[in-house]
């Protein structure tokens, strides 16, 4: 993992640690855990228990897993709410608010039954708090400023304690200035592993967060009051084509987290396969109640999870069925000149702007092959190559690649699939087939009754019985 480790007071007095709520001597004076940091924004391996129960780990798009060390019967975590920097895709980057290094912040895993330790330092310049999003704690640690604890300061750090109740899939961020911290991108997963370890198995876990972004072209710093109108839609603040593809083994049990703190829902689909609903933010799906589905719909504050057999090898697309969700920056005021012929009016518009060129009286397509100048630090509108050409997807997009062959706990990029010969839609070279002409209607005679044609101007009985 490219993970680098700064230590904060390292050896703080215990009048020095802010509880959350009134904590106990249990903290005493020990020290605080080093507060790992990346900012990488490659897909980091999964990371593997060195002690206590064993459990498959989740790998994060695009992010990583907060390391912990053992205190006793507690297991110590360290997040630092600061300022970071973010690639969005290669060629563009944001200021973004996070933990730890990145946007969103690392995964935390822990196990049903630990009891946790979260010690948060705020490096931001305003107050902030956490709330553990989900998940069954004492009020006193549910992290509402003003509500159950104070606000940290900037420069503080406060201790968070508890013991989880229950395994599942959640979620960690703020409340304090919510608005601003959350579209500044403060945010992150927490994964709890089942006790048993058998329990919900599966081979591969991958989990990731959607948010949504509004920048202005050329800037760096998202635009926090906007509600709805955003043109960056993000999966771990990522877009297409910065996405890792989600890389599996040809019958693996496959387990996807998908949380969605964004201000709309997405309608998450999956090519190829189909799956079932297994968990949400407040527990387990018991297995009578699980359903198929190819498109989930994840709503804002919540997190679904769905489990595949990844039983057929290829290159599946992944994505947000909101067509404008799977854009990157654009235009929503942009006029629809499709069958508009455009040439007389460009060769007047280049006397003017030599370098313009007119766009859209076929479609948006001819974007993603075009090259032109753009504003500093944006994005084309469709990116992304495939092995057959342009792929005109941006956003929420990426690809799940099924592979047989695969080492367990492999996610290296196997490459573009190669398709068995004849398993490739290609272009009908030969005669173009007749048109199918519509089979007549059926008669509207009956037994002992036949139909009038009745005229114009004509009136009478329209039918005559024999």
């Amino acid at each position: 993992m490219q993970v680098s480790r700064r230590r904060f007071l390292s050896a703080a007095p215990a009048a020095a640690l802010i509880g959350a709520a009134a904590v106990s001597g249990r903290v005493q004076a020990a020290s605080i855990p080093e507060a790992p940091t990346t900012d990488s924004p490659a897909m980091q391996p999964p990371l593997f228990p060195k002690s206590g129960p064993e459990y498959q780990p989740v790998v994060t798009l695009n992010g990583w897993t907060l390391p912990w060390r053992q205190n006793g019967d507690w297991k110590e975590f360290h997040l630092v709410a600061e300022p970071v920097v973010r690639e969005i895709a290669p060629g563009m980057k944001a200021n973004l608010w996070g933990y730890n290094g990145q946007s969103p912040g690392p995964t935390i895993e822990a196990v049903e039954g630990d009891k946790v330790r979260i010690f948060v330092t705020n490096k931001l310049p305003e107050h902030t708090t956490v709330h553990w999003h989900g998940v069954l704690l004492p009020s006193g640690m549910d992290g509402v400023g003003g509500l159950t604890q104070p606000h940290i300061p900037p420069g503080k750090t406060f201790v968070y304690e508890f013991e989880l109740k229950s395994s599942g899939s959640h979620m960690y961020h703020p409340h304090a200035d919510e608005m601003v911290q959350m579209a500044m991108g403060m945010m992150g997963t927490f994964v709890i592993h089942p006790r048993d370890a058998a329990k919900h198995r599966v081979d591969r876990d991958f989990v990731f967060i959607m948010n949504g972004f509004d920048f202005n072209p050329g800037t760096f710093v998202p635009k926090v009051s906007t509600m709805l109108d955003f043109n960056i839609w993000t999966w771990n603040s990522r877009v297409f084509p910065g996405i890792d593809p989600l890389v599996v083994r040809k019958g693996d049990r496959v387990r996807v987290r998908i949380a969605n703190l964004s201000m709309t829902s997405h309608p998450i689909h999956l090519h190829g396969h189909h799956f079932h609903v297994t968990c949400t933010d407040g527990g387990w799906v018991p297995e009578t109640a699980r359903w198929p589905e190819s498109t989930i719909d994840v709503p804002v504050g919540s997190i679904r999870a769905f489990e595949a057999v990844a039983d057929a090898p290829g290159d599946w697309a992944f994505h947000c069925h909101k067509t404008h969700h799977v854009m990157n920056p654009m235009g929503h005021n942009t006029k629809n000149f499709i069958g508009v012929q455009q040439r007389d009016l460009a060769n007047a518009i280049r006397r003017l702007v030599p370098d313009y060129m007119p766009m859209g009286e076929r479609g948006m397509s001819d974007m993603s092959a075009m090259e032109h100048d753009k504003p500093q630090n944006t994005l084309p509108m469709m990116g992304g190559q495939g092995p057959f050409g342009p792929m005109e997807m941006g956003g929420m997009f990426t690809v799940m690649k099924t592979r047989e062959g695969l080492q367990p706990n492999d996610y290296n990029d196997p490459g573009w699939y190669q398709h068995p010969a004849g398993q490739v839609a290609h272009q009908h070279d030969g005669p173009s087939p007749e048109p199918v002409k519509p089979a007549a209607p059926p008669s509207q005679k009956g037994p002992g009754m036949e139909m009038d044609v009745i005229k114009p101007g004509q009136r009478g009985n329209q039918q005559r019985h024999h």
